[in-house]
């Protein structure tokens, strides 16, 4: 349990945003800048309690919450004096999917962005968005997407069947080539508050990895400046060019259509804007391909049967990630480093998963087993 010491002044100095006292109508809510949001102790405290999740074994959460109201204070007076600053970022290798570099800003910095993200970005940027952006928000995700592209291919079947074409697109490094100055140009459009605008170039230009180039894999904001980086491509693609099915999970975009031709013209006018208004190329991987070879999605490999089935199964990849993570937890639980409990969690998100695809071979096959295995360690501990 965790008791909030705060000193009194400092509490009310920073809960004046929003509340006035008036003599005829008692409280009433004054408006409230969007920089004002972000020194407001309460949305500094709800920001703390979502950075934690998952975290709070880490150290430096548990010297954060030694001194939390102290120190979530102190981030209220240098942000209402301007004087905020970074603290830098530490990085670490992930291997799984692929190989890629995360730099994550310090817990302090965390704080911060995730207030940012929930009080000024998700609802500027949210609404702007077109609704089949799928990517991290909030009701959306791998599984919203996964279920839109089945709900198009079964809307495309009803009316032209199982034949027509896909393009499906990708881009190459995709944070690591976002422009400082077109994401910069973008936000000023829809960021009026010039104090909160400031702040987002700071966090914009804190991290590089080639001349005003790239934003980092593991800064909250920057999977909102990633969702809304290719809204303008979102919007030509569904207003100007009439693509109906179509869905995009952040990098990685599908769109299908009955004409083989159209695709193509679709495509070069997608590379040419990718790589003129956004300063972005598309992968090798880019391609128009007929819709009877199936669609790589997610993790998943679509396809739609002579009856209109769409059938969804687990890509050879993910298949073979899966059995890896899953052969470790087996080793964990057999050596005594989890216990039965973890292995039930970790168990449920896998089911949870593999539940959105037709994989009822690989549940029997995998899942199943540890959890007799559970079950027999059980029995006999108890004999």
């Amino acid at each position: 349990m965790i008791f909030l010491l705060v000193k009194p002044c400092a509490w009310c100095e920073f809960q004046k945003p929003g509340f006035s006292f008036t003599q005829n109508a008692g409280w009433s809510v004054e408006d409230v800048t969007d920089y004002e949001k972000l020194y407001s102790f309460q949305n500094l405290y709800k920001a703390h309690l979502q950075s934690r999740k998952g975290k709070r074994n880490k150290s430096e959460v548990i010297a954060f919450e030694c001194d939390l109201s102290n120190k979530l204070w102190q981030m209220a007076k240098d942000l209402k004096e301007r004087k905020y600053q970074l603290s830098g970022y530490y990085n670490f290798t992930i291997y799984e999917p692929k190989k890629r570099e995360i730099y994550a800003g310090f817990y302090r910095d965390r704080i911060l962005q995730h207030c940012l993200c929930d009080e000024i970005l998700m609802p500027l940027l949210g609404k702007r968005v077109i609704y089949d952006n799928a990517a991290c928000q909030k009701g959306k995700g791998t599984h919203f997407a996964i279920n839109r592209l089945s709900r198009f291919l079964r809307e495309y079947y009803k009316i032209y069947g199982n034949t027509g074409y896909v393009l499906k697109c990708d881009v190459h490094h995709y944070f690591e080539s976002i422009s400082h100055e077109i994401l910069k140009t973008m936000l000023s459009k829809v960021v009026k508050d010039k104090d909160v605008k400031k702040l987002l170039y700071q966090l914009i230009d804190s991290y590089e990895t080639s001349s005003a180039r790239g934003i980092p894999l593991g800064n909250q904001t920057s999977q909102w400046f990633g969702i809304y980086y290719m809204n303008s491509l979102d919007r030509l693609i569904k207003e100007e060019l009439s693509i109906q099915w179509y869905t995009r999970y952040m990098d990685d975009f599908v769109m299908i259509y009955p004409d083989k031709e159209y695709l193509h013209m679709v495509l070069e006018k997608i590379t040419r804007f990718t790589e003129d208004a956004l300063g972005l190329k598309l992968n090798r991987k880019t391609q128009v391909f007929p819709l009877k070879n199936g669609i790589e999605y997610l993790g998943f490999r679509f396809y739609v049967s002579d009856t209109g089935k769409v059938i969804r199964r687990m890509k050879r990849a993910s298949k073979q990630r899966l059995k890896k993570r899953i052969l470790k937890i087996e080793k964990d639980y057999a050596c005594g480093k989890i216990d039965a409990t973890k292995v039930r969690q970790s168990l449920a998100g896998f089911n949870g998963h593999l539940k959105h695809g037709h994989t009822y071979h690989l549940q029997s096959e995998t899942l199943c087993k540890i959890g007799f295995q559970i079950k027999q360690n059980k029995k006999e501990e108890k004999q």
